[in-house]
């Protein structure tokens, strides 16, 4: 048996510090690295003081403390208290504007997807044991299996009224783990931003965000290889773009020679197959952290319709590595990449 947990291994590889700062006049370029949200934070700033980008990011890093806290899915929190609640049976449950917003938002996503990406799956998360910092190579308990896919608990039976929610299934237990680093990042650039740093780059556990540029350069970044220690490939970062990746290498345990992956299929309650890794590529819009982050999941899920899904959401960029490590990637995206020594990129035909 073999327990492995990689939270930050996707692409962080060409993110680091040694690869940024080559080339770059060291005074002008400012990191700060930090762990929240259960992986590493690293955020850079370009040619702003070093006073002001260290008041600018502890403010960042107070700001993820308290999402963290806020909507800590297992540790109480007001999600804790508002899945103790739906569990209830309770309707019409209060909440902060600020959960409403979210929540609404993640079930729009969730829509969108064909509820592939489903924030209401934390029963399940728990069954398969992802619910946690330290999970055990353990399959769940076939029956139990079986009940809680049946029990379909979604995003669609939520009720948002105002800053109150209610369900119409007690089996939803909400998890915001595929949507809280995205936010996180679009409240980093917020905050960067109103501190009059215009020039960054924001890095939680891969998922990326670029501000303005890195000196006459811009931002540029790396996708890591799902299965080996280099990049797939890099490509430059423009103002305001972001990157998501989902992998079968980032949470994961394997028993009895099979890999099980923390990303779930809420069709089969089973750890998604098929795909090693896809990463998506947002362009500049309201909202791109957190859409990069949630939208990954469902162009994962959705195996062969991968670019459908990725479509349905506005994404042209996109690549995927599939179960026998093929590499492909749309058109849009392969015209900005270059590719890792000795990797082959399948171009998919428009």
């Amino acid at each position: 048996m073999r327990l492995i947990r990689r939270a930050a291994a996707s692409l962080a590889a060409l993110c680091l510090t040694g690869l940024l700062l080559a080339g770059c006049q060291r005074e002008s370029l400012h990191q700060q690295e930090s762990y929240v949200f259960g992986t590493r934070v690293e955020i850079l700033t370009w040619d702003a003081s070093e006073e002001r980008s260290r008041a600018a990011v502890a403010d960042v890093l107070q700001e993820f403390d308290r999402l963290h806290r806020s909507y800590h899915a297992w540790e109480p929190s007001e999600l804790t208290t508002l899945n103790q609640a739906i569990a209830a049976g309770r309707q019409n449950i209060p909440v902060s504007s600020e959960l409403a917003a979210m929540l609404g938002d993640a079930q729009r996503i969730a829509a969108t997807g064909d509820q592939l990406f489903d924030p209401a799956l934390g029963r399940l998360i728990a069954l398969w044991g992802f619910h946690t910092d330290s999970f055990k190579p353990v399959r769940p308990d076939p029956a139990r299996l079986a009940a809680e896919v049946k029990a379909h608990p979604s995003m669609a039976d939520l009720t948002i009224s105002g800053s109150t929610v209610s369900s119409r299934n007690p089996a939803v237990q909400l998890d915001l783990g595929g949507y809280a680093k995205g936010y996180a990042i679009d409240r980093a650039a917020a905050i960067l931003r109103q501190r009059g740093i215009h020039n960054a780059l924001i890095n939680i556990g891969g998922n990326l965000m670029a501000l303005g540029s890195k000196g006459d350069q811009p931002w540029r970044v790396g996708i890591q290889h799902p299965r080996e220690p280099r990049p797939l490939a890099s490509l430059p970062l423009r103002d305001g773009e972001a990157i998501g990746t989902s992998g079968d290498y980032q949470r994961f345990f394997e028993l009895d020679g099979k890999r099980y992956c923390h990303l779930l299929d809420p069709r089969s309650g089973q750890p998604a197959e098929g795909t090693r890794a896809v990463t998506v590529l947002v362009t500049p819009r309201p909202g791109a952290g957190t859409l990069s982050d949630a939208a990954s999941k469902p162009v994962y899920l959705a195996g062969e319709q991968w670019r459908d899904y990725a479509r349905r959401y506005g994404i042209e960029h996109a690549l995927r590595v599939d179960a026998e490590g093929h590499i492909m990637v749309t058109r849009a995206l392969r015209d900005r990449l270059q590719p890792g020594e000795g990797m082959q990129l399948e171009t998919m035909p428009d």
